[in-house]
């Protein structure tokens, strides 16, 4: 029999990921791989890890839309990508796309951040 999951009566976790462009959401849809700053990747693989499941709510840097979700599918590895061109860019880790669909801002006012002052979620 399947033994279960170790992370199984864990909290899921949320982070909002925001993109300089739409052309790395795009690469990340197609290819099922997304890559953060260094500084994002210790909290990420700690929630990786302690959580049963983290979703990645991607949004493009002044569109005023969110692009989609999706979840983490691996921890964040050492290998690095030239997908994105940039060297200030981390590990690459896997993620699954749930939803692609842009969503704008004010069909989010409703949701605040207990963790952020309660400030919108955008």
């Amino acid at each position: 029999s399947k033994s279960p999951s170790p992370r199984q009566n864990m909290p899921v976790r949320y982070f909002i990921m925001k993109s300089s462009n739409l052309q790395n959401i795009d690469i990340s849809q197609q290819k099922g791989i997304w890559s953060t700053m260094p500084r994002n990747e210790w909290k990420l693989n700690k929630a990786f890890w302690e959580s049963n499941m983290v979703y990645l709510i991607f949004s493009v840097q002044g569109s005023g839309h969110f692009q989609g979700f999706a979840r983490m599918g691996s921890a964040i590895g050492c290998e690095k990508s030239q997908d994105w061109g940039s060297a200030g860019f981390g590990g690459v880790f896997k993620v699954e796309w749930i939803r692609k669909e842009s969503i704008p801002f004010q069909f989010t006012h409703h949701l605040l951040n207990p963790w952020n002052d309660n400030k919108k979620v955008q």
